[in-house]
């Protein structure tokens, strides 16, 4: 187990990571899915929450910035015309379930039941980022699932209580930054598989 103080490093990477991504979503050529940075933002927030009263310590800067960032992308897109994607009927359906999910979450009383619905929201409201990253991988900046996979893999090292309600979380977290990065870079990856097995 890594000392708690070392989480700060998390929040320099964070920043690092939102700032590629508000470069590129400036220069116009990253344009975020706003439904899914808008839950984003309440998910994490409310995970914090649930998180502190499970009896997590500096283990939930990781999840606080993976709110805080998507807040800040959120206002930042609305205020620079033509940044966002177009949303379709599919990603506003993808919005509803994640709300829903996210309301069972703040009204459930178990703790590990409520983490459960507040992944599933978060995982509602990747669904629409997925498709884009699939189809228009050139939309997205993967600085930013990067740095969520490094914070919060970092936030699992210093965890003191290995209880679900802690760790669940982050290590969601990890799995569907991994899935983005992967299908932002999967014409890459198969590229060097091809030309690995052409040698």
């Amino acid at each position: 187990m890594l000392p708690e103080k070392i989480i700060y490093i998390a929040v320099l990477v964070s920043l690092i990571g939102y700032f590629f991504y508000f470069k590129n979503i400036f220069l116009g050529t990253t344009k975020p899915n706003l439904v899914s940075w808008f839950l984003w933002l309440l998910g994490p927030f409310l995970g914090v929450f649930f998180q502190l009263k499970a009896g997590a310590g500096l283990s939930v800067i990781p999840v606080f910035m993976a709110g805080l960032g998507p807040l800040l992308v959120v206002v930042f897109s609305i205020f620079r015309k033509n940044a966002y994607w177009k949303l379709n009927t599919f990603d506003i359906i993808c919005g509803i379930f994640s709300v829903l999910a996210l309301i069972l979450y703040a009204l459930t009383h178990n703790l590990a039941v409520s983490i459960i619905f507040a992944i599933l929201s978060d995982l509602f409201a990747f669904i629409p980022t997925y498709i884009k990253g699939w189809k228009f991988p050139e939309t997205e900046t993967a600085t930013v699932y990067l740095s969520g996979i490094f914070n919060n893999t970092l936030g699992l090292l210093i965890i003191k209580n290995w209880s679900f309600t802690i760790y669940s979380f982050g290590l969601y977290l990890i799995i569907a930054n991994i899935i983005m990065v992967c299908f932002l870079y999967r014409k890459k990856i198969l590229n060097m598989l091809y030309f690995r097995n052409e040698q």
